[in-house]
């Protein structure tokens, strides 16, 4: 296999030096200008983001002017683009630059990975590109080529299946790197198609792929999306009493967390109203109700949107355990979605 993909180097490096499209980001090999880029695309398709790579440039021209923008501004320059995580992990990381790097763009995998935002994805293209570093930068693109290169059943959506492309890419890595690495994204954009038919007849690899010559390219790359999960929403109660004690429940023996303690907790998301009602059937007197921060907990079927309920209360009841928080760190196997709750 390693074989195989050591053979196709010199004719992809050919057909990038002739075919490569002409992108605003590509004017040159500025850090700044390739990271921008590179997360806008994430999610994003290439000419959506030309004219928000524009604007963005126009008025954050470089890493200090995003490290000091005003939210709200960021936001809007973001606007329409979606997935708004990605802006505020651009602007932390921009800060991150000017305090921890003086305002000098890091100029390696290890230390882009550092980065707010900047996955192992991020960190190759822009430190190959850039930076002539020898490291593989693997995308959906580049894993739908190596699929079907080699011929590979892997399911491309499994993490570990794109941890062993970058294995089988690190040891053939040119000097040219950053040609290399846009190489084979550019290959997957423009010739090895995802959504309709590959031009394999103009693939400068077409002699080196196994699907091409076993007419595999409808079956592969194998796309094995997991199971949804389902949603649930839970109201968490934080039950302590003027001693300090916590209230625990043991939840039942099948289902979900068998036999594990838990922070009391119903069905849905209850209000302070609600919850003073809940409380009297349980014969409790609270003194306060304080809303906790909001938590999410994912199970491999089911997704836990927790509103949590801080709630001192007189004495304790007879419905629940109630434990110092000494016995709860010494005894208890408190799951961590409820765990959560007491940081």
């Amino acid at each position: 296999m390693e074989q195989n993909l050591s053979a196709i180097t010199a004719p992809l490096l050919a057909w990038f030096a002739k075919n490569k499209r002409s992108l605003p980001w590509r004017q040159d090999k500025q850090p700044y200008h390739v990271w921008v880029s590179e997360i806008m695309l994430q999610q994003t398709r290439i000419e959506a983001v030309i004219n928000y790579y524009a604007r963005f440039m126009d008025a954050l021209p470089n890493v200090a002017s995003l490290a000091a923008v005003e939210d709200d501004a960021l936001l809007k320059l973001w606007e329409g683009l979606g997935y708004y995580s990605r802006a505020r992990n651009l602007k932390k990381a921009a800060q991150s630059i000017v305090t921890e790097h003086g305002g000098i763009f890091p100029n390696n995998y290890a230390q882009l990975r550092r980065l707010a935002g900047i996955g192992d994805y991020t960190a190759g293209a822009i430190s190959s590109i850039c930076f002539n570093e020898r490291v593989p930068a693997v995308d959906g693109n580049v894993l739908r080529v190596l699929s079907r290169l080699t011929g590979s059943r892997a399911n491309v959506l499994l993490p570990e299946t794109k941890k062993a492309a970058i294995k089988r890419l690190q040891p053939i890595i040119p000097p040219q790197s950053g040609n290399f690495n846009e190489a084979l994204m550019e290959l997957g954009e423009t010739v090895c198609l995802s959504n309709s038919a590959p031009a394999c007849e103009t693939c400068p690899l077409s002699e080196q792929c196994t699907a091409f010559r076993e007419q595999l390219t409808t079956e592969l790359p194998v796309r094995i999306k997991q199971q949804k999960r389902r949603s649930e929403k839970l109201t968490v109660l934080l039950l302590v009493t003027k001693n300090g004690q916590i209230a625990l429940d043991k939840r039942p023996d099948g289902g979900l967390l068998p036999g594990m303690y838990q922070l009391p907790n119903v069905s849905g998301f209850l209000d302070a109203t609600q919850i003073n009602a809940l409380l009297k059937t349980w014969d409790l007197l609270p003194h306060s109700i304080q809303p906790l921060k909001e938590a999410k907990h994912a199970f491999t079927h089911i997704h836990w949107f927790m509103h949590g309920w801080n709630i001192a209360v007189e004495t304790p009841c007879d419905r629940f355990i109630w434990v110092s928080p000494q016995e709860l760190d010494k005894y208890y196997a408190l799951p961590t979605a409820f765990r959560k709750f007491l940081r």
